[in-house]
């Protein structure tokens, strides 16, 4: 599985890197989405692997979100491992029926008799100002429905690594990327590394307050940590990585060590993961904790197209910082 000398990747070339190593060292998995041919996909993801493995397996779909998902599902019960894109996580509202009813269920109602392999991914996120229908943050929707893998990785090391991992399961993954992190790089190993589904990744170490965040968030979780440290308060940051199955020992070590729990991600904060989170942390850790677990998240509002109204509706440092100072005691100021 060499990824050749490439000590620094992009989250973009990251996912391109996973994808084309599963191809070349496996016929069964190949693409399909809307535009990931010759375009190379919304977000130039797929950009030049229609010249290296052709059309059978680089395959534009029509614009049928439950036809291109509903083939996908039929693939892998065949025995093929698809890696399904849909192009916007706010589509996956017109697959729900093939994923939330047929690729959760086949493996469960079979007996185990049959496996589904499949990997959905898609982008979404705020940043840019793509209106309410094409940036809302909807994993805390598939996390809820048994039968599917959810992951969201942060990085490029995490998403490379999660990928491949998601593409060998057996069980359909639903596989989230944020698009203001495709941009993002760092050196990573040589090899490409699998990364176990179900582990936790502590980005930071801290003593004071535990933050668990997921994709854009940690990164403002990271910086938040950064300026509260210079008030004097050391703050951990926990990236799940992957939602479902949850690394609940992790997260709770962490918090019965630090005493707090701040929880942060994009998604609008009623009945996002992030309360989850907090659930497990009060029934698991609820004698260790000072204070209440903090919640930060976008409000309760459809995402608004102008820059200025986004930027005040999704979360961003500042509010996860404020978060982390009322954990201690302190208003933030």
């Amino acid at each position: 599985m060499g990824g050749g000398d490439m000590p620094e990747l992009s989250y973009r070339e990251a996912v391109r890197d996973a994808l084309s190593q599963a191809m070349r060292r496996d016929g069964d998995v190949f693409i399909m989405g809307e535009d990931i041919a010759e375009m190379g996909g919304s977000m130039g993801v797929t950009q030049g692997m229609l010249d290296e493995f052709g059309p059978e397996r680089v395959r534009n779909t029509p614009i049928s979100e439950m036809a291109l998902v509903g083939t996908a599902i039929g693939a892998a019960i065949q025995g093929m491992r698809p890696v399904a894109e849909v192009m916007y996580e706010d589509f996956l509202t017109l697959a729900a029926e093939q994923i939330v009813n047929q690729a959760a269920k086949h493996r469960y109602m079979s007996g185990g008799q049959l496996k589904v392999p499949l990997t959905i991914r898609t982008q979404g996120g705020a940043g840019w100002s793509p209106g309410a229908q094409h940036a809302q943050q909807l994993e805390a929707w598939f996390v809820h429905i048994p039968g599917l893998k959810v992951l969201f990785p942060s990085t490029p090391t995490d998403v490379r690594g999660l990928l491949w991992s998601a593409i060998y399961d057996d069980n359909p993954v639903v596989f989230f990327e944020h698009r203001t992190l495709y941009g993002l790089k760092e050196d990573v190993p040589d090899e490409l590394e699998p990364i176990p589904i179900g582990k936790a990744r502590v980005h930071r170490d801290g003593e004071d307050v535990t933050v668990i965040a997921t994709g854009r968030l940690v990164h403002e979780s990271l910086a938040a940590a950064g300026q509260a440290e210079e008030d004097g308060v050391s703050v951990e940051v926990v990236d799940p990585r992957t939602l479902q199955p949850l690394d609940e020992e992790t997260i709770v070590d962490s918090v019965k060590k630090t005493n707090r729990a701040v929880v942060a991600h994009e998604a609008v904060t009623r009945m996002g993961f992030g309360a989850e989170v907090a659930a497990v942390i009060q029934h698991q850790a609820f004698d260790w904790l000072d204070a209440p677990v903090e919640r930060v998240g976008a409000k309760f509002v459809p995402l608004p197209f102008a820059p200025v109204m986004e930027e005040f509706v999704v979360p961003h440092q500042a509010e996860v910082y404020e978060a982390i100072m009322r954990t201690v005691g302190r208003n933030g100021d």
